[in-house]
Order: C-alpha cells, then sequence, then structure tokens
C-alpha cells in the first residue's frame, strides 16, 4: 500500500501542475490524444487499423482499404465515446448503470445490434484467460454491486484507485457478450476525467497488453489488486507527464 500511496503522491503533484496550466493550451491537444486512446484501446482487443489509419477514419471519413467494415465502425465508435465522455466529465455527471450501457451501446453500435448497451444472457469464456466470468442471471446483481462499491467510495477513495477499481470490478463481471474492455476502460476514464486526471491509455503493444491481462489476473484468482492499481497509477502518471510536457511545462 506504501508503494500505491507514493505513486498517488506523484500522479497529484503532477496533476497540480497540470491544474496550473491554460486550459486552452490544453485542449488543443485532446483531439490528437483521443484518437491515440482509441486506437489503443481498440489495438488492445485486436484491431489490426494503424495510428495514422484510425486518425484518417475519424478526421476525414476514409476508408482503408484490407481493413474490415468492423475495424473501421470500431474506430470511429470509440472515438464517439471519448467525446461523449468528455461532455460527461464537463457536466460533472455521476456515473450510473445506465451510462455503462449507454458507452457500451456506442462500443458496437453497427456492429451487434441484438447485444450493444444489452447485458449478456448467454454464458461466455474468454480466449486466453483463466477467468470464467460469471453466468448471465448474476450479472445484473454483481453490476448492482459494482455501483454500491461506487456510491459508497466515490467520495473517499482517492480518484485514480476508484477509476481502476472500477475497471477490474466491471471487466471480472463481464457484462456483455463482447465488448467489455472497451467498455471498463471508458468507464475508467470518465471517472479520472470528472477528477480532472488525464485519460489512463494502456498500451496496446504485446508487452504492455500482457502486463495489463496479468494485473488483472492476478486481482482475479490471487486477490490482489494492488499490481493492477500499481499499473493503472503508472499509466496515468505517464499521461499527465506527458501533457504538462506537450502543453508548454517544461519543468522536470
Amino acid at each position: 500500500m506504501k508503494a500505491l500511496q507514493q505513486l498517488l503522491e506523484q500522479i497529484d503533484a503532477v496533476k497540480a501542475r497540470l491544474d496550473a496550466l491554460r486550459r486552452e493550451q490544453c485542449a488543443a491537444l485532446l483531439h490528437a490524444l483521443d484518437i491515440e486512446y482509441t486506437f489503443e484501446s481498440n489495438r488492445i482487443e485486436g484491431n489490426t487499423l494503424t495510428l495514422r489509419e484510425t486518425g484518417l477514419i475519424i478526421d476525414k471519413g476514409l476508408t482503408v482499404g484490407g481493413k474490415s467494415m468492423r475495424e473501421h465502425l470500431e474506430a470511429v465508435n470509440h472515438y464517439e465515446a471519448v467525446v461523449l465522455l468528455r461532455e460527461w466529465a464537463q457536466a460533472n455527471t455521476p456515473l450510473t448503470e445506465s451510462m455503462v450501457k449507454q458507452l457500451h451501446a456506442l462500443v458496437l453500435r453497427g456492429v451487434d445490434r441484438e447485444n450493444a448497451g444489452r447485458y449478456r444472457m448467454l454464458p461466455v469464456l474468454i480466449a486466453g484467460s483463466r477467468h470464467v466470468p460469471p453466468q448471465p442471471w448474476q450479472v445484473p446483481m454483481l453490476m448492482e454491486a459494482c455501483f454500491h462499491f461506487y456510491a459508497e467510495q466515490r467520495t473517499t477513495l482517492h480518484p485514480v484507485a476508484l477509476a481502476a477499481e472500477m475497471h477490474e470490478r466491471i471487466v471480472t463481471v463481464h457484462p456483455f457478450i463482447d465488448g467489455n474492455g472497451r467498455t471498463s476502460r471508458l468507464v475508467m476514464n470518465l471517472i479520472l476525467l470528472q477528477h480532472g486526471y488525464p485519460i489512463a491509455n494502456i498500451s496496446g503493444d504485446a508487452e504492455s497488453r500482457l502486463a495489463y491481462y496479468g494485473a488483472l489476473e492476478t486481482a482475479n484468482f490471487e486477490g490482489d489488486k494492488q499490481p493492477f492499481l500499481l499499473l493503472i497509477g503508472s499509466v496515468v502518471l505517464a499521461a499527465a507527464k506527458r501533457l504538462v510536457q506537450l502543453a508548454g511545462d517544461g519543468t522536470q
């Protein structure tokens, strides 16, 4: 816990520098960073679009030869979900279960009309994971428990820890047929944005993806959430430092 506390203190020190910068100075960077987040979050789930291709699809409405329609939709849908996150954060809209479903509906819009925004009605297995998600009849009750935790902890737990906890809890329930990873990361980042932290953009490269999944499995099977909380904290710290640097504060 000491390591986590020290990491959270580092994050808050960098956040203070970020808060001191002119918001309009930072705003010009967010569009590019949101495209980068869309690229990485989709890449974790197997989308093969490059960062440049993702940007062209979102900004120019272009189609990329050799890439599936699903991959194009995933890019546009995820980016629009990030825009919605920023709108909710600006309005300081409290997170609700309905908002999770709304985010999921955007993630799977045009990809799976039947299941977009709806809790799964079938049992599922996750390829390459030892975690067996709960039975579908358990999902509503477990999601209710997630939001009971959120209501209890939202004003007491450090926002970075709260964001990571909600991500881990929702993705462990695996409430949807598909799109659980993207949706739970969006929920995490909504909480971060609501509290003035930057988006935690987990890289989709093989090494980072394995570390991410490994930390989730440690939480699931060993009951030890510390590695996952530290991983998310380190991603938030790196994002805050990068945004401060890009926005023009060269202080080390």
